[in-house]
């Protein structure tokens, strides 16, 4: 069984600019890239997003996927492997199956990859990922960058760590 990190992706590894979908609009928050290489050491690494600009059409899900292959290029070059980006393309108001909280991705990820859970860990900036982590039985890391400290006030859910940022959150989970 491996360990796995489930991270979010907009506000937690990149900053948050609203609806991603071009290259010249991605900017690393600052110690990220260090922080993936960290963790990566000894975990499994995930993207776990909700992609909402897609359902909203404010961007098709080819763009997305032309996106993400050139975000997980742009990682790659930094020597960061990420096993695989799940995304949920549907509107809150959809409620869709796959959303989070949803744990339907990390859930789908410890099938298919063979992961124990209880040793995995969710980080992201919105109480909807420290809950999808209750939810699935892993830890959890609130960190305070993109919408951090906005939604801060909103968690219902105690996480495991409250972090500056990932590069934090990576120093106590190793």
């Amino acid at each position: 069984m491996h360990s796995a990190i489930f991270l979010d992706r907009d506000g937690t590894i990149n900053e948050d600019v609203g609806d991603l979908f071009s290259p010249d609009r991605l900017v690393f928050i600052p110690r990220s890239i260090e922080a993936l290489k960290i963790l990566q050491l000894r975990f499994i690494l995930f993207i776990v997003t909700n992609q909402s600009g897609i359902g909203g059409n404010a961007f098709t899900e080819e763009i997305f996927l032309e996106f993400n292959a050139h975000y997980l290029r742009v990682l790659d070059s930094h020597g960061i492997h990420i096993r695989e980006v799940f995304y949920c393309p549907h509107r809150k108001e959809e409620n869709c199956f796959c959303r989070k909280p949803s744990v339907y991705f990390v859930k789908n990820a410890e099938k298919t990859h063979k992961l124990d859970l209880r040793s995995s860990y969710v980080i992201g900036d919105h109480p909807h990922d420290v809950e999808m982590a209750c939810g699935a039985g892993a830890g959890s890391v609130y960190v305070l960058t993109g919408h951090g400290k906005k939604h801060f006030r909103e968690l219902k859910t105690r996480p495991d760590l409250i972090a500056k940022d990932i590069f934090e959150a990576a120093l106590w989970i190793i």
